[in-house]
């Protein structure tokens, strides 16, 4: 009979037929599973440039995800058991997918209100990223389930099979996004497109209900249409801070309005460097003219070097020693591709054999060092306001004096504040790898009143301490220089460290107080 989908067995009992064909089934739990995951990731890309990426970050959008799977499939279950799931499929997968789209004019505009790293931004912002498209398309597989189930005998093996079906799709779609989406498409297009196909798929769900059914089942209200053709609308004229998105960072450069030649790569939130087009003896951040300070100090004028970069952003550093230090080689190890090309772009990075740059992993990178070739190991690597952990810790810095020669010196900007529990333990993990450490900071910094910058350095043998302090006093910084008792009095009993044990963002305090 027509709109009925029950049938007769052989011994004459009445069951339920399949409602959907049992590939179309599977691809709608793989879809639907696989959107969700694609929106976790993205979602925290998504959020990034307005409150950084961080393990708060990072835990927020996993957790607000996870929340919403589990309301979804409990929910979708509910329903199942009181609605026609034919009536609700398509309509979801319609619903979700629009509001996939959605996401990102709501994040974006939502983003500047909602900026800072403080606990309530993160949460608000990872909450309208991924919770309400993520709920409703964690309802499909469990209605999909319902329609497959032709009679009690076969439970098991319809749940089993669509479960894994669906854990697939999350997983296809978890390799498929971290390992091709990201590097080839930006956020806003791999939400779009996710979002789209999923609609698309509703839609076309909801035609082969109609035809099959012959009723109302598989009907897709025009304002759910509507939904996913506004929320593309808002996509495209949505306010980005993006010039550019990366591998790893929403990234722009902006010129500097006082200084014809100077230009600032902005990553996420952070102003990461500075860089004179014209002038790369110009240094405008004082982290990086204490930095140059210790260049100076430790070996005599024009003497060129050989030098490790971790971390590039605007290869400040390696430009600057090109140029006081000719002969200098530099090898540059940045992480992020996407900057590389900006630096090249619009920062007028050019190579040479004195100046190379190689996309990596700064530890990775580390572990492929010559032993004993460095006269210098500059840190300055970060992920949002944080040193990635895994250079920060006992086995990290132990490849770092490796790659020193016997009398190489390791300098690396941090970034903390009050109670400083961060620098203070990486002060702690430096003094277990090398025989003499010392802290570049403000005096308001030493006294934990203030954070910000500060610059560590680290050597097996004496530090030029006395040059040092002269050569902040020369770029004209209020810092100075802290080692021995004064340094031991600040790392006080400030935990090591190690691969094992490294809770940086637990330990980083990322901003000041308010009004402080």
């Amino acid at each position: 009979m027509a709109g009925t989908d029950e049938a007769l067995t052989e011994s004459g009992h009445r069951i339920r037929s399949p409602a959907l064909p049992d590939w179309v089934a599977a691809v709608v739990t793989f879809l639907s599973s696989g959107a969700v995951l694609v929106l976790e990731i993205a979602g925290l890309r998504l959020i990034a440039p307005y409150v950084g990426i961080t393990l708060q970050t990072n835990t927020a959008v996993i957790g607000f995800a996870l929340a919403a799977i589990a309301i979804g499939a409990w929910m979708g279950g509910a329903l199942a058991d009181r609605t026609d799931p034919r009536r609700l499929i398509p309509r979801l997968l319609v619903a979700g997918g629009g509001l996939v789209v959605a996401v990102l004019p709501l994040v974006r505009f939502a983003g500047s209100v909602l900026t800072g790293a403080d606990a309530g931004s993160v949460l608000l912002l990872a909450a309208v990223a991924v919770v309400v498209p993520a709920a409703l398309l964690s309802a499909v597989p469990p209605m999909v389930v319902k329609l497959q189930l032709a009679s009690l005998a076969e439970t098991g093996s319809v749940v089993g099979r669509l479960s894994g079906i669906g854990t697939l799709g999350g997983i296809a779609a978890t390799f498929l996004t971290g390992f091709l989406l990201v590097a080839v498409f930006p956020t806003s297009g791999i939400l779009v497109g996710t979002g789209l196909v999923t609609v698309l798929t509703g839609i076309a769900v909801g035609v082969l209900l109609r035809r099959r059914t012959g009723g109302a089942a598989g009907r897709v209200p025009a304002a759910l249409l509507l939904l996913a053709v506004v929320g593309s609308l808002l996509a495209a004229i949505a306010p980005s801070r993006c010039q550019a998105e990366t591998a790893y960072h929403c990234a722009r450069v902006v010129a500097d309005p006082e200084r014809d030649s100077g230009r600032v790569l902005v990553l996420d939130t952070l102003r990461h460097s500075y860089v004179d087009l014209a002038d790369p003896t110009y240094l405008e951040f004082a982290y990086v003219r204490a930095i140059a300070a210790v260049t100076d100090a430790m070996a005599p004028a024009g003497e060129p070097l050989s030098a490790l970069h971790l971390g590039g952003g605007g290869a400040t550093v390696p430009r600057y020693l090109a140029a006081v230090r000719p002969g200098t080689e530099s090898l540059v190890i940045e992480v992020d591709p996407g900057v590389v090309a900006m630096d090249r772009e619009q920062l007028g990075l050019t190579e040479t054999d004195g100046l190379r740059v190689e996309v990596a992993d700064a530890r990775v990178g580390l572990e492929g060092e010559t032993p004993g070739e460095r006269d210098l190991v500059v840190g300055d690597a970060f992920g949002g306001l944080s040193v990635p952990w895994q250079l920060t810790t006992v086995e990290a810095l132990g490849l770092v004096d490796r790659a020193l020669s016997d009398d190489g010196v390791y300098v690396a900007n941090l970034i903390d504040h009050p109670p400083l529990g961060f620098v203070r333990a990486e002060l702690a993990t430096l003094q277990t790898v090398f025989a003499h450490v010392a802290l570049l900071a403000r005096d308001a910094a030493l006294a934990g009143e203030e954070g910000g910058n500060v610059v560590v350095l680290a050597s097996q043998q004496p530090l030029p301490l006395d040059a040092v302090g002269a050569a902040l006093r020369d770029r004209d910084l209020d810092w100075r220089v802290a080692s021995g008792a004064e340094l031991a009095a600040f790392v006080g009993d400030a935990e090591v460290l190690t691969d094992d044990h490294a809770p940086v963002d637990q330990l980083l305090t990322p901003y000041a107080p308010p009004g402080a």
